[in-house]
């Protein structure tokens, strides 16, 4: 069985970062693919990006260029290959609308990124052992 791979899709390369330093300490060491805009993301999960090795997870910004993250979730469902691939909104929005829209879309979660640094570490950890540890998934 291969490594569960994480697509990131942050446009923000500090949020990136952060996101990178999180997982490491909390000895996540899943690969980590990064698309900082929208039709990146497309891109590696629909188009010629992917290398044969669907991400286990997609911790999803919403607000991206070229592609808005709604957009992005939108496409994902709107796949056959992509409708069950678990997908966290991970963002800064804590508009009404965001929220209810990515649930409308399919999401499975919506988290609101912490600003304290200590409480992203914690979110994000619980995030990795719930979805890459104790959540299962049928099979492709």
């Amino acid at each position: 069985m291969s490594a569960k791979v994480i697509l990131l899709v942050e446009d923000n390369p500090d949020d990136q970062a952060l996101t990178y330093k999180a997982l490491r300490k909390n000895h996540l060491a899943n690969e980590v693919v990064t698309a900082d805009d929208g039709l990146k993301a497309i891109d590696y999960l629909l188009g010629d990006g992917n290398s044969g090795n669907p991400p286990a997870l997609v911790l999803l910004d919403l607000k991206l260029p070229k592609m808005d993250g709604l957009e992005v979730l939108r496409r994902i469902r709107g796949d056959e290959r992509t409708r069950r691939l678990p997908v966290v909104v991970l963002t800064s929005s804590k508009e009404d609308r965001d929220l209810t829209e990515s649930y409308n879309l399919g999401v499975n979660s919506y988290v609101c990124k912490p600003v304290d640094f200590n409480q992203f570490i914690e979110a994000v950890r619980q995030l990795g052992l719930y979805w890459l540890v104790l959540n299962e998934m049928p099979p492709q």
